[in-house]
C-alpha cells in the first residue's frame, strides 16, 4: 500500500500527465530533493523557487492568469501566514470577475503536529484557511483520499488548498490506489529516489488511474448509534481507534465522520448523523479559540438544538503560541488518543 506522501506524488504525476498541470514548484520541490517530505520526487514539471512564500503564491497566480494550471507548495503551513493578503486576492478573483477569470491553483502545505517540529513547524492552518472566502480547503487522513482529493483539487477552476497532516505522511493506506502495484516494495523501487547520489535517476511510474474524491463530500468510516464524532486529518485515525476500543470494551458504537473537506463541508452527513444519535463531538488539533470546530458547533446548535440529547462539545488544541520541542509539550498541546477516548466515552454515557 502507498503511503500518504507517495499517494500525493502519484496524484501529481497523474495531474501533469492527464489533467494539464503545467508547473509544480516551491522551496526544494524540484531536483535533487523533491520536497522536504519527498512529495514531488521525479515529477517532470517540478522546479525550485527562492525561499519566498509570497513569491511562490504570486507566481502561481500569475501562471493561472496566463492560462496555466500550477501546483505550488509552501514547505510548512507555519510560513503561510505572510501570504494571507495574496490568498484573499486569489480567492476573490472568480467572484470579482463574474466568473470570467478562473484561478485554478493548488496550494499544498504540510499542517499540524506529530513530527516534534516545535514552534515553527507544528501549526495547524485549517481554521485560518476556512476564513478565506473563494478557496476550497481539504485535508485527507489516508493515502487513497489524498490521491482522490488532489486530483479533484487539480481539476477545480477555483483555488484549492490541500493541507497534508505531517504525522500521517509516512502512514500506509489500507486501500490501494487504482493502478498501484501489488507489492509496496516494488512501488518504492519505482518512485522513491535513492538515498545519496540521484544523478541520472528517473522514476518508473505505475499506470495509476483516474480516481476523484468529490470536494465537500465526507466519509462515514464507522457506524453506530450512541454518538457522532466528526474529525479529519491527524486526529481522524485516533477517533477511529478510540471508537473501536470503546466498542470492544464498553459496547459503545459511534458514527465517525471523516470530513475530508473543510470547505465546502458535508453538512448533510453531519446533520443526518445527529438526527440518529442526538450527541456530537468535534475533534481537531487546531488551537481552540476561533477554531473551525467552533463554527460547526454553532451550526449544530442553530439547526439541531431540539434534537440534541446532551450538550454538544469540541476537543481541540490548547490556545498557546506554539508547541514546544519536548515530546511531552507536544503530547499535552493537542488531542491524543487517551483524551479523545475519554471525551467520546463521556459523550456517549452522559445521561440525557
Amino acid at each position: 500500500m502507498a503511503t500518504l506522501v507517495q499517494a500525493v506524488r502519484l496524484a501529481l504525476h497523474y495531474g501533469e500527465t492527464y489533467l494539464g498541470v503545467t508547473d509544480i514548484f516551491g522551496e526544494d520541490v524540484g531536483p535533487p530533493l523533491g520536497g522536504v517530505f519527498t512529495a514531488t520526487q521525479g515529477l517532470k514539471t517540478a522546479w525550485n523557487t527562492p525561499l519566498d512564500e509570497r513569491g511562490i503564491l504570486g507566481m502561481a497566480m500569475g501562471i493561472a492568469y496566463a492560462g496555466g494550471r500550477p501546483v505550488c507548495e509552501i514547505q510548512f503551513c507555519d510560513y503561510a501566514f505572510n501570504t494571507i493578503d495574496l490568498m484573499k486576492i486569489a480567492g476573490n478573483q472568480r467572484w470579482a470577475s463574474g466568473g470570467n477569470y478562473e484561478m485554478p491553483i493548488v496550494l499544498m502545505t504540510p499542517s499540524g503536529s506529530g513530527i516534534r517540529g516545535s514552534l515553527y513547524h507544528s501549526h495547524s492552518f485549517e481554521s485560518w484557511a476556512s476564513r478565506l472566502a473563494g478557496w476550497k480547503i481539504v485535508m485527507p487522513s489516508n493515502a487513497l483520499d489524498a490521491y482522490g482529493l488532489m486530483l479533484s483539487a487539480i481539476a477545480d477552476p477555483n483555488p484549492v488548498m490541500v493541507l497534508l497532516p505531517k504525522a500521517l505522511l509516512r502512514v500506509r493506506g489500507e486501500q490501494k490506489i487504482p493502478g498501484e502495484p501489488e507489492d509496496e516494495e516494488e512501488l518504492k523501487r519505482m518512485i522513491d529516489a535513492p538515498v545519496g547520489d540521484r544523478t541520472g535517476w528517473q522514476p518508473r511510474w505505475p499506470p495509476v488511474q483516474e480516481y476523484f474524491v468529490p470536494l465537500g463530500k465526507a466519509a462515514l468510516v464507522r457506524t453506530g448509534h450512541h454518538a457522532t464524532v466528526v474529525s479529519y486529518g491527524r486526529t481522524l485515525p485516533l477517533c477511529v481507534k478510540a471508537a473501536d476500543e470503546l466498542r470492544d470494551s464498553d459496547g459503545l458504537e459511534f458514527d465517525v465522520i471523516d470530513l475530508r473537506s473543510i470547505f465546502p463541508y458535508d453538512w448533510h452527513a453531519i446533520s443526518q448523523s445527529i438526527m440518529k444519535t442526538g450527541r456530537i463531538l468535534i475533534v481537531n488539533e487546531d488551537t481552540e479559540v476561533t477554531n473551525f470546530g467552533e463554527h460547526l458547533l454553532r451550526r449544530v446548535i442553530d439547526h439541531h438544538y431540539y434534537d440534541l440529547l446532551v450538550r454538544p462539545r469540541v476537543l481541540l488544541g490548547q490556545h498557546i503560541p506554539g508547541i514546544g520541542l519536548n515530546q511531552e509539550y507536544e503530547k499535552n498541546s493537542v488531542p491524543q488518543l487517551p483524551s479523545i477516548r475519554e471525551a467520546m466515552k463521556a459523550l456517549a454515557t452522559e445521561e440525557a
